[in-house]
């Protein structure tokens, strides 16, 4: 959900160079020979001149003829937490043990969850222990063609269960994780597809361990 440009012209406190400039919110990073990330009040009066992005302080980052534009409209909208986890009007989505109140209610203004065994286009799926992963062989098969489970689990080193206990058991039913959100401060969500005839899916989570998308 975020936006990235390259060959854009940088114009820090601590110099100038070329680079490339990426939208990851909260934050607006321009790596090249001068770096530089911005969040917060930096991103507060943003501004566009001409081809240029400019920020609070008078960082310019010059793009293409057109973009800049974009980029104030990108960062002055930053995605929704249901619009980083795919929640689309008109989705059959199911949540089994997800008891996150705030979550549930943005939900119900975009879509109501139901109970359904079949063509489900999202499931959400809280898990505290290794045995939760049990049930999914069952959910698996009730998954529309391009259907996903977000698993919800909790962060951080007091969590139950370690990222790569994650991956393995999820694996091991025969799905491939495909990207993983920052699901709220203290849980965080992996998205996982079924693997379609031994296909070979880009996983945007590494064996180590999540890099959260926040």
């Amino acid at each position: 959900m975020g936006k990235e440009a390259k060959g854009v012209w940088g114009q820090l406190a601590d110099g100038e160079s070329d680079g490339k400039l990426l939208w990851e919110p909260p934050k607006l990073i321009f790596r090249g020979a001068v770096r530089g990330i911005f969040q917060g009040h930096a991103l507060r009066d943003l501004r566009v001149e001409g081809a240029d992005l400019v920020l609070t302080d008078g960082t310019r980052f010059t793009l293409q003829p057109g973009e800049a534009d974009k980029w104030l409209y990108a960062i002055h909208n930053p995605p929704s937490r249901l619009d980083k986890l795919g929640v689309k009007p008109g989705q059959t989505v199911v949540i089994l043990g997800v008891e996150d109140a705030e979550f549930l209610e943005e939900l119900s203004g975009r879509v109501e969850p139901v109970e359904a065994d079949e063509d489900i286009d999202l499931l959400f799926l809280a898990v505290e222990d290794l045995a939760d992963f049990d049930q999914l062989e069952d959910l698996i098969g009730g998954l529309a063609a391009k259907g996903a489970i977000w698993i919800v689990a909790e962060k951080g080193r007091g969590a139950p269960l370690k990222d790569t206990e994650i991956l393995a058991a999820a694996r091991g039913q025969g799905l491939v994780d495909t990207k993983v959100c920052a699901f709220s401060k203290t849980h965080t969500a992996p998205r996982f597809v079924e693997r379609k005839g031994g296909a070979v899916v880009a996983q945007a989570a590494a064996d180590e361990g999540f890099d959260e998308a926040d």
